[in-house]
């Protein structure tokens, strides 16, 4: 027992003694800061509108009102939005755990214990019997973040935190985008099946009159059928037409949370104001993304991770200590002379893991490296939907005024072949063969009208969206 004395007294003594040397050596490890990846990028974009990005809220851009109120629809009731809400909500939590590990736990305690020794175990030769009373604050197991691997922990928590606010940013903004687009695509395909009604009602209508010329000797079976076929590609179509329709719907109800009405507007009657949206520079993009934002947040957790792993390889100081009152009597607890104490320092130093230290950090450099690959490819990302969007407005625009002359022309063909039949100059087939042509002519200049109206959505949210939300830091 004396030499156990002896030796925690030495042990005591010796770890109160070491700690200024180890408060000297925290300057040791490598606490290099992060030199974040700068991404090559172009210094234009195709087609360059010049001026400088502003952040422009949503109802701001498109001056239509119902497509603002989808919007407002799907950020309240996107299930999406709110999950990424609670993500926040999570990280937010994760965070202020980790932070907590940087004070000591002060804890309160009481206790009363009765014993009994017999009378041969006694050291006065009878049985006696005892009674404590306590009552005390103490710290157990209080670390002291010498190294700064619990700083480092606590800074990869709230760069998590961070990132789960920028990933709700760009979950909201995908939602808006997703859901204004999907309506766009019902206003399309609810003026293609105006279209394609007209035409199965042609076809409806030639198909009689060839079966009746049939019948009665006047025309052939060659017409007849002809006239069939063209009646089935266009209910076929109709039927197609229909179903992607159904399934659309489907979706935007899933987005927004409730059915909506079939737009009947034409894509014509909607208004977006490109002209007030600049585009500025490529560069601006990695403070008006919430998407890069997040990627460079979660850069910089993984790096505070390297700082753990690696400080995880110094000794650990740990403190736990005790302050209170005892007596064998309950009203004694707080009589003069009652106190009690302790402190217990202790060091652990890892001498043998295994490897288990050194993966730890080859690990988190891995996933550093990791970090870094996503955040360069979301980077890329952003400029590519920038120059996507830039390069389908010039030509979708050109395309859709070539469409527009030609509709023209298909119109006045088809009206020009009913004219000439009418006057007896022609057959039916040449009739059918123009409104096929005609049909066709303005399916395709619906979906280039379309793709126009979805690139001017498209260029708002590559740009960042209503990035007034995202403040840089």
């Amino acid at each position: 027992m004396l030499k156990l004395n002896i030796f925690c007294r030495f042990y005591l003594h010796s770890s109160l003694a070491i700690l200024p040397i180890l408060a000297l050596l925290t300057g040791c490890q490598n606490t290099a800061p992060l030199i974040k990846p700068e991404p090559v990028l172009p210094a234009h974009y195709p087609f360059q509108q010049g001026g400088t990005y502003h952040a422009l809220p949503w109802s701001d851009y498109v001056g239509d009102p119902t497509l603002v109120r989808i919007a407002r629809l799907a950020l309240t009731y996107n299930y999406d939005l709110k999950i990424a809400a609670l993500r926040i909500r999570e990280a937010q939590a994760a965070y202020g755990i980790q932070r907590s590990e940087l004070w000591p736990s002060i804890l309160g305690s009481s206790s009363y214990e009765r014993s009994r020794v017999p009378a041969d175990l006694s050291p006065v030769g009878r049985a006696v019997t005892t009674e404590q009373y306590t009552v005390g604050v103490g710290i157990s197991q209080w670390e002291l973040d010498l190294w700064g691997r619990i700083r480092s922990l606590n800074e990869a928590a709230l760069q998590q935190f961070f990132a789960s606010e920028y990933n709700q940013l760009a979950v909201r903004n995908s939602i808006i985008q997703q859901s204004i687009q999907t309506y766009l695509t019902l206003a399309e395909l609810e003026k293609r099946i105006y279209y394609a009604e007209g035409s199965v009602q042609n076809y409806e209508k030639s198909v009689r009159i060839f079966k009746r010329r049939y019948e009665v000797g006047a025309g052939s079976k060659v017409e007849y059928m002809q006239a069939q076929t063209l009646l089935s590609n266009g209910r076929a179509l109709l039927t197609q037409l229909q179903n992607v329709q159904d399934m659309t719907a489907n979706y935007l109800i899933q987005l927004i949370g409730q059915p909506v009405e079939v737009p009947r507007l034409g894509l014509d009657q909607l208004n977006f104001k490109p002209v007030v949206l600049q585009t500025g520079l490529p560069s601006e993009l990695l403070l008006n993304r919430p998407d890069i934002r997040a990627a460079e947040a979660l850069l910089y957790s993984q790096h505070a991770n390297i700082q753990a792993a690696r400080a995880a390889f110094f000794p650990r100081i740990a403190l736990t200590g005790s302050f209170g009152t005892a007596s064998t009597e309950l009203e004694g607890l707080f009589k003069s002379g009652s106190s009690v104490w302790s402190i217990a320092p202790s060091i652990t130093l890892p001498i043998f893991t295994a490897g288990q230290l050194k993966n730890n950090v080859i690990l988190a450099e891995v996933r550093q490296d990791i970090a870094v690959a996503d955040y360069e490819k979301t980077v890329q990302n952003a400029f590519r939907e920038v120059a996507d969007a830039l390069v389908d407005q010039r030509y979708l625009s050109q395309q859709l005024q070539i469409q527009d002359q030609g509709l023209a022309a298909f119109r006045e063909t088809a009206r020009l072949a009913q004219l000439r039949y009418d006057n007896g100059a022609v057959g039916y087939l040449d009739v059918l063969d123009a409104q096929r042509s005609l049909l066709t002519a303005e399916q395709q200049w619906i979906e280039t009208q379309s793709a126009l109206m979805q690139s001017y959505i498209s260029l708002y949210f590559a740009l960042g969206g209503d990035s007034r939300l995202v403040q840089p830091g």
